[in-house]
Formats: C-alpha cells, structure tokens, sequence
C-alpha cells in the first residue's frame, strides 16, 4: 500500500499548539508607533477577539469549532502517500512519504486556516476582510472561505505574480473576492508580501466593518495548520512506519512548515528542516532582530529573521515564498537549534519538481518543490550512506496555475539570476 488516509471523524479536534514547547519563551510585538508590547486593544482593529486570544495562547491544545469542522471534512483528512516511485528513479533506500494538501478546494495548504479565520471573523460580525497574497494560494484560499461565511473580500495581489498567474486572480474573482494589484500607489514596481500587507491594512484601518486577514507568520495562523503534522503522525502509525528521521517543508511566512513540522517538535531524534529560496533567504542569511511585517511600517514589529522591511525580492515563480521576514514561532526554533534551514536556486527547484513529476505524476506548485529539492538530497544523502531514513515532506499545493512557470524552464526561459 502507498496511500493512507482517515475517515472524516478522525479530523484532529484541537489545534497543537507550539508555545508550551519552545525553549525560549515567546518575545511580545511591539507597536510600531511607540516601540511598547503590543495589548489586545491595539490588535483589535485588525482581528478579531478569538483570533487574539489564540495569538498569545499558552494552552498546549485549542479546540476547532464545529462549524470549521464541518468545511474542512470535505476534503480532510488529506492523504500521506509514499512516494515509492521517487525512492526508486533515486535508487535510494530512504522511505520518502509526503502530506498531500493539494486536494483541498483551493489546491494548497492555506484553506486550512482560511476558513478557521473566516469563520471567526462572521461569528463577531465582521462583513469583510482585507488581505494580501503573494502566488495566490492565500488569496484563492481566502475567497473559497469568505464565500463560506457570506464575507466580502478584497485581495491586494503583489503585482509580479498579478500578471504571472492571471487564473489566480480568475479563482479569487469566482469565488466573489475582488482583487487589485499591489502596491497600489506604484504601478512600475513588481511589489512583495510587504507592500500588499501595507495596502491590505491600510484598506482595514480606514473601515469600521472590516477586518485583515494574514495567511502565514503569526502565530494564530500557523497554529491552525498543525492539523496537517497531527494527521501525518496518525497515519504514519497507521502504515506502520516509525516516526521520521526528518520533516521537510519550504518557507516563505513558515505556515505550512509550521503546520506539518510543530508537531514533532516533542520529538528528539526528529530533525526539522526549512527550504527557502536563495533569492529570499531570510533563515539562512537575514538578521534576527524585531522588523515590521510590512513595508510601510504600519504593522507590529515581530521578533524574527529579516532580511529588511524594504526587501523587495526578485520576481522568481515561486511568489508564495517572496516575504522578508519569518514567523516569530519557527525563528525561535531555528535561533534555538531545533530546526535547520537551507535554500536552493531557482533552477535547481524546478529541475527537482520536473524529476517528481514524471516519476510520481503530480506537478508540483514551484513553493512545495523547495522541500521537494530537499528531500531528494536527503534521499541521496541516505544512498551515499546506506542509511533507511524516513523522510516526510509538506506537499503544500499543486502547480496547475503555475504551468507558465515550467514553460519558461521546459523552454530554457528559467534564470538562476532571478533566484
């Protein structure tokens, strides 16, 4: 057998939640004007009450509503596929096992937590949201659980990938979002993360019946993803595989690294792995230092590996994983030493997406073929030394609106120089 999967009831029923386990307890935000720990007041007019609570939750679990239950099971628990077609083009003895979370209803990881903050949103009262994306994923992701909840929604797309991925933007717009192309105020720049964040909450702070929604980083966000590790370490017992000797996920904001990654981290002898690009490698060469979340400086300053607030990264495929800074939780673990990082070149993702794709069939969105690099050095590594490791890596999201990407590599358009 080379797939597992769970019935519906065996959903996970409460989030894991990472704080209880890190070494260094968490530093607070600071508010951008005054430089003081952030309170629940200065947050409230972005989010919610409920969301706030769970960004400064100590509690080891947080229990999922009902109600966001419900609209996960129509596509959890997503399947743990062995990846037996890889091991053996690799000629590896390495067990390689991934996540598959691009079955969900917008194609990646991110409805996870989309339709746990859509729901929280509605039950205040919220009738629309602000956000920003980068590729898309969170963008469609967002608009599948606004739509959900009866939410309006608007999405400030970083303006490279607005006209890179223009389907991105078709399944926003079907989902009744609506989306414009950021920064708003300079049409000749290719934008970042940074920048949309900036006009997302600008839009929200100017409106009584809005709220902002982020789609990586804080620690709300990732919290809600760790149904993906919590399922991964069921079915691995239930295909009767030890636990692995390395997780593997890319990073960008770090919210499906976080998702499959947190729950091991109780685990020792698990080594955790991020995989970010070389043109945007904030774990690998950034600073740890507080730093806005956008470029504007309008957000709290988080403590975090940052590349600068006013990084604007090259205009590589990969848009998901163009963000200067890097969730303040998996920081912390890699300033602590429980999690590695490493980051790879443009070209040599997509050679390793291209070489998955025809031994396993499944075309790869180009931010999950980071951790598809990494997890074929890792097997290769495993074959130079004869080792049987288990590898399970996040496959975040599929690449079917990302197929101008492989044009340009099947066609030698692809450039290291962009990253």
């Amino acid at each position: 057998m080379t797939r597992w999967t769970l019935p519906p009831e065996q959903i996970p029923s409460a989030w894991f939640n990472i704080v209880p386990h890190l070494t260094t307890p968490p530093q607070p935000p600071l508010h951008p004007g005054t430089r003081e720990p952030v309170g629940p007041d200065d947050l409230a007019p972005l989010f919610p009450m409920s969301l706030i609570e769970q960004e400064v939750s100590t509690e080891p679990w947080i229990d999922v509503p009902g109600e966001v239950l419900d609209i996960l099971k129509l596509w959890r628990p997503t399947p743990l596929v062995r990846a037996t077609r890889l091991e053996k083009a690799l000629g590896t003895p390495a067990r390689i096992y991934f996540k598959d979370e691009s079955v969900s209803p917008s194609g990646s990881h991110k409805t996870n937590t989309a339709v746990a903050q859509a729901f929280y949103n509605a039950r205040e009262g919220t009738g629309r949201l602000t956000t920003e994306t980068g590729a898309g994923q969170w963008g469609t992701a967002l608009a599948f659980a606004s739509a959900q909840f009866d939410l309006e929604l608007k999405v400030y797309m970083v303006r490279a990938s607005y006209e890179q991925k223009p389907y991105r933007r078709v399944a926003i717009e079907t989902w009744g979002g609506a989306v414009v192309p950021s920064p708003v105020d300079e049409p000749d720049q290719p934008g970042s993360l940074g920048s949309a964040i900036s006009d997302a909450v600008r839009d929200c702070v100017g409106r009584d019946d809005t709220h902002y929604a982020l789609g990586s980083l804080l620690n709300h966000v990732l919290l809600h993803q760790t149904v993906i590790g919590l399922e991964a370490k069921e079915q691995l017992a239930v295909a009767g595989e030890r636990l692995p000797d390395v997780v593997v996920a890319p990073c960008g904001g770090g919210s499906n690294l976080g998702g499959i990654a947190f729950p091991f981290v109780p685990d020792p002898d698990v080594r955790l792995l991020a995989v970010e690009p070389l043109s945007c490698p904030t774990l690998t060469q950034g600073r740890y230092d507080y730093d806005f979340g956008d470029t504007a400086g309008l957000t709290p300053l988080m403590p975090m590996y940052t590349l600068g607030h006013d990084f604007v990264p090259p205009s590589i495929h990969a848009g998901g994983l163009r963000y200067h800074g890097d969730s303040p939780l998996v920081s912390s673990l890699v300033k602590d030493g429980r999690m590695e990082a490493v980051a790879y070149p443009q070209g040599k993702v997509f050679e390793a997406a291209v070489q998955f794709a025809r031994a396993e069939g499944k075309i790869p969105a180009p931010e999950c073929s980071h951790a598809i690099a990494a997890t074929i050095d890792e097997a290769l590594a495993a074959k130079e030394t004869g080792e049987e490791k288990v590898i399970l890596f996040n496959y975040s999201g599929h690449g079917f609106l990302d197929l101008a990407a492989y044009d340009d590599y099947n066609n030698g358009r692809l450039t290291d120089e962009m990253g």
